[in-house]
């Protein structure tokens, strides 16, 4: 059994949807960020970051596990699947999983900020790191024109980058002209595991289509990145 600690965001979403789809079993656990429950000492104790996810292994000793990425290898290497096991094949699957975490989740997490939660709007921060968010969905665009998938078959480098694109539009970069990317953006969508993995730990309200959950997600959003 795995305890999972986490939060509806894109790097909680790559643990719980890695989860749904290695089919193991787990027990939720959810973490308030606006109330600063990730700082908290029992839990530095799991997470020295203090950041969302963490996963413990029972079958493993109670192993923790932090950093999302990590988690996604640990889990996968656990089962034996989503990532392959000759070097040539791994090697392709965490090059492109630290894609997102060196760049997807970066530059769309500093757009999150200064176009949705600081008070004050900066025009030149917001139009650096949107530009730099498209110019990085474009490499995913032209990678999948060449691949189904990021690596060859879908792994653990799918569902981290997917995580973080589909919010495209609360970080206010357009996919308009990525036809490859919104074809796999919709093939992912449409696996049941992922459909069930981003209801963890709770279902977040279309933050489009409603103005006021809206506001309060970015509200709580930015008292949990002045933390």
């Amino acid at each position: 059994m795995i305890d999972l600690y986490t939060a509806p965001t894109p790097n909680g979403w790559k643990a719980s949807v890695t989860l749904e789809e290695l089919g193991l079993p787990y027990e939720v656990h959810p973490i308030n960020l606006s109330a600063n429950q990730q700082k908290e000492e029992w839990y530095l104790k799991l997470n020295p970051n203090g950041r969302i996810p963490t996963i413990v292994d029972r079958d493993n000793d109670d192993f923790a596990v932090f950093e999302s990425g990590a988690i996604m290898i640990y889990l996968a290497e656990k089962t034996g699947r989503l990532m392959p096991s000759d070097p040539k094949g791994r090697s392709r699957v965490i090059q492109w999983l630290m894609f997102q975490m060196g760049g997807i989740g970066p530059m769309m997490g500093q757009a999150n900020v200064f176009f949705r939660y600081f008070p004050e709007k900066i025009p030149a921060a917001i139009s650096r790191y949107q530009n730099e968010s498209r110019r990085l969905f474009e490499v995913l665009d032209r990678r999948l024109g060449e691949s189904e998938w990021l690596a060859g078959n879908y792994s653990i480098a799918d569902i981290a980058n997917w995580c973080w694109v589909r919010t495209y539009k609360w970080s206010g970069v357009s996919i308009d002209g990525l036809a490859h990317l919104k074809r796999w953006l919709h093939a992912i969508r449409a696996r049941p595991a992922v459909e069930r993995g981003i209801e963890v730990p709770v279902r977040i309200p279309n933050l489009e289509a409603d103005e006021n959950a809206a506001k309060e997600f970015a509200e709580n959003a930015r008292k949990a990145v002045q933390r």
